[in-house]
């Protein structure tokens, strides 16, 4: 075990699942890295899962475009042991024009301190609403 694990409560694995969202959100995902294990997994519903922590940090670089963006709300946040943190959130992604707004219910599994796992849950369809009204908005939307 090493010092991180022997510091890790709840309260610091909340911490790391903040700091990882926030890194996101300011389009640093580059500061995340430190924080994702190297076995670490990503799924979204109904998506792949994506295996690795390089492959997902070569994912999330993309926010550092300046026409993709990503935001989050953590309406509740939530740990009972070290190792598991329970997100109740809003996501927006931001393409271009198009900003996309929907719930999320997200589960990070943590080994030493370090994200292991990250599986978000969503409904699809209520997403692809949010995608059809995001475009509606960004074609009605004056520049």
């Amino acid at each position: 075990m090493n010092a991180i694990a022997a510091t890790t409560t709840p309260d610091t694995a909340i911490t790391v699942v903040r700091e990882f969202l926030e890194a996101l959100a300011e389009s640093r995902p580059r500061d995340t890295k430190p924080l994702m294990d190297d076995d670490m997994s990503w799924h979204n519903t109904s998506l792949p899962t994506l295996r690795g922590a390089r492959r997902i940090s070569s994912v999330l670089a993309g926010l550092e475009k300046p026409w993709i963006g990503f935001d989050v709300v953590v309406h509740h946040i939530a740990a009972e042991s070290a190792d598991v943190v329970l997100t109740e959130r809003t996501d927006v992604l931001r393409i271009g024009r198009v900003e996309i707004s929907f719930p999320v219910c997200g589960t990070f599994e943590l080994r030493d301190g370090r994200i292991l796992a990250w599986r978000d849950h969503f409904d699809v369809l209520g997403f692809l609403g949010a995608v059809a009204a995001g475009l509606v908005r960004a074609v009605f939307r004056r520049p």
